[in-house]
């Protein structure tokens, strides 16, 4: 199962987490403050860090509280008459499945619905905003996505989900749906046809979780950075900003959606939710300058990371010039893969960069 995501940083670990053991050693509090996918969270955690992970965006938040926060596997014991409904246990079974194996057995099972996805993005829908179908999903996965979500809010509702466990399916429904989707290369909009892998039935994967011993040594937020910044004390804050204008809560709004478990008015042909609430500043050259200004000012921190590249909004003089207001800064290059859409004519590598602010 892939994660089609803008600057996901999963490939680069071995450039990123080797500088940040460099300036920060092991047991130290990172901040990973624009935490996305959470790649670089979960290694930190993995390598012996104390980790504070945020993001703007809602089903950035829920990844990160499943790749920090799990230290044994979830019992979902308030869900057990729900399980056994849609996936009976089976006596004697060789290798007997976990109550969370279970658990995504049975939501898999529950019955479809022809629901908000079915109507708003499905290439059989009647969507309310345009009278042209959306073609994100087949009819099939999108049915059984509003039926997953339906099961998914009514346990919710009655409790029968701590916050933890509904994080963690909220998280598996949204990398299932990721990679069924009948998209390029984002949520800006759809293919024409449905084609490939989104021909193929949703399936929940279980998540190979992360279980160690250190329950309390992390914290999640979900905020923008620039207000989030004054709430942490940290030995090292690696910052992963959005590098050019595509807002990422209008290129994800499906996931967003998902992750909010709402019905948001779709608006135009793509679909999208209203967004504003989570525009960014770091997709806007005339604010970006500011809002890094902010958290450099306000952050308990005295050492930063900052991950950038050559598509970014800024020039590396200008990263360089805006970072030295602050302290001493010393710059990493080297080359990477580039996100792109399947029609993309860029060039299949960019330059990167690692800047490393010392606070004077």
């Amino acid at each position: 199962m892939g994660y089609r995501y803008i600057g996901a940083k999963s490939r680069i670990l071995g450039e990123i987490v080797p500088v940040i053991e460099s300036i920060a050693p092991k047991g130290s509090h990172v901040a990973d403050l624009m935490c996305g996918t959470s790649a670089v969270a979960a290694e930190l955690r993995r390598r012996g860090y104390r980790v504070t992970a945020n993001d703007l965006m809602t089903y950035c938040y829920h990844h990160a509280r499943v790749s920090l926060l799990f230290t044994t596997l979830p019992e979902f014991e308030k869900a057990s008459a729900f399980i056994e409904k849609f996936f009976p246990d089976r006596d004697g079974e060789l290798f007997p499945l976990t109550p969370y194996e279970r658990m995504l057995k049975a939501l898999e099972n529950v019955p479809p619905e022809k629901g908000y996805f079915w109507r708003e993005f499905s290439s059989e829908g009647r969507p309310r905003g345009t009278d042209k179908p959306r073609n994100y999903f087949n009819p099939a996965n999108a049915q059984k996505i509003d039926g997953i979500r339906k099961q998914l809010r009514h346990l919710g509702e009655t409790k029968r989900l701590t916050e933890l466990e509904r994080s963690l399916l909220l998280h598996d429904l949204i990398m299932g749906a990721n990679d069924v989707a009948n998209i390029a290369g984002t949520y800006g909009h759809y293919m024409a046809r449905i084609s490939g892998r989104a021909k193929d039935p949703i399936r929940l994967t279980p998540t190979q979780l992360l279980l160690l011993d250190d329950k309390g040594n992390h914290r999640v937020l979900q905020g923008y950075a620039e207000r989030v910044a004054s709430q942490i004390t940290c030995d090292l804050c690696y910052i992963d900003p959005p590098y050019m204008k595509r807002q990422y809560a209008a290129n994800y709004h499906i996931l967003e959606t998902l992750a909010r478990e709402d019905e948001p008015e779709a608006i135009g042909v793509s679909g999208l939710r209203p967004w504003r609430d989570q525009y960014s500043n770091f997709c806007t050259k005339t604010r970006i300058r500011d809002s890094f200004r902010t958290i450099f000012a306000e952050m308990r921190c005295s050492h930063f990371l900052i991950s950038y590249s050559e598509d970014g909004l800024l020039s590396l003089p200008e990263m360089e010039l805006l970072l030295e207001e602050f302290g001493q800064v010393r710059t990493l290059t080297f080359a990477n893969k580039r996100f792109r859409s399947n029609s993309s004519e860029l060039a299949p590598s960019l330059m990167e960069y690692l800047l490393q602010l010392d606070k004077r």
